[in-house]
């Protein structure tokens, strides 16, 4: 049999790969028996510059019928993305995941340094005499990643905060300060190697390995709102302006009184409430 080319996300071809269909959807609850059939399925149909995404779109699909929590859950990188357009909407989201992992997290501050007076940080997350200088990079172009020129400003900026005045005081004095940078994506093989030379700490897809954005997020539940596929036009600006980022959240919400507030009709908040309930349950 001829070698199946597919086009993936970058318009570059690459060798369709049977193993990886089968792994993705093995990966979100898919049974082993389930995910060769739909690899079989996807291998069969498929032909020669087949998009990666429409590959993505009929594993979904597949999914769905069968088992539709492993369909919302193999939505999540999808549904990052859709924290879009801008990078606020993921900021307040990293920093709902840090205060669940017990940090004390602030938002949006801002903290002096030595040669420039102000600096705008994403967050600030302090647990156990730790803290974290935190940047969140957000990407929401499919196969856009995060480079080593957003590690080296990231850290000169850091450098220059810790030789600025805040850190300075003696309340600081037993604190190890670091900084973290986060993102939805990966990281370019620059900017690893990069941060691991200098000390900064990075959280993106599959980084740290295997403890990765998405280890978190799957360990902890930590899915975001945007993942439930009823979430669409300004739903998603009014609860980012609630502070509601999380999926688990929507669960916690009086039905009535919110779509009562924000004129949401009652059966779409209750079509929510169901995907969030497959989703976690």
């Amino acid at each position: 049999m001829a070698q199946l080319y597919v086009t993936n996300s970058k318009g570059g071809k690459e060798l369709f790969s049977f193993r990886k269909v089968y792994e993705s959807a093995k990966r979100v609850g898919a049974s082993p028996t389930l995910a060769k059939e739909i690899a079989e399925t996807i291998k069969r149909e498929a032909f020669p510059g087949i998009k990666t995404s429409f590959i993505y779109k009929t594993v979904k699909k597949l999914l769905s019928k069968k088992v539709p929590k492993s369909a919302l859950r193999f939505s999540l990188k999808s549904g990052m993305r859709k924290l879009g357009p801008t990078g606020f909407a993921f900021e307040k989201y990293v920093g709902e995941i840090f205060k669940r992992l017990g940090y004390k997290v602030k938002i949006n501050q801002y903290l002096p340094g030595r040669c420039i007076r102000s600096y705008e940080i994403d967050f600030v997350a302090e647990k156990d005499k730790l803290i974290y200088i935190g940047e969140c990079k957000y990407r929401n172009l499919f196969g856009d990643r995060v480079h080593s020129m957003d590690a080296l400003a990231n850290y000169a900026r850091f450098l220059d905060i810790l030789k600025g005045p805040y850190f300075k005081s003696t309340k600081y004095k037993n604190y190890k300060i670091k900084t973290i940078m986060a993102t939805n994506t990966k990281f370019t093989s620059r900017a690893l190697d990069y941060s691991r030379c200098v000390g900064i700490e990075l959280l993106g897809w599959r980084c740290p390995k295997d403890k990765g954005l998405e280890y978190l997020i799957e360990k902890e539940k930590l899915y975001p709102i945007t993942i439930l596929p009823s979430l669409r036009g300004h739903l998603k600006d009014i609860f980012v302006s609630e502070r509601i980022m999380l999926a688990k959240d929507v669960l916690r919400i009086n039905p009535q009184k919110f779509a009562k507030k924000f004129k949401i009709p009652l059966k779409h908040f209750y079509l929510l409430i169901k995907e969030a309930k497959i989703l976690l349950e």
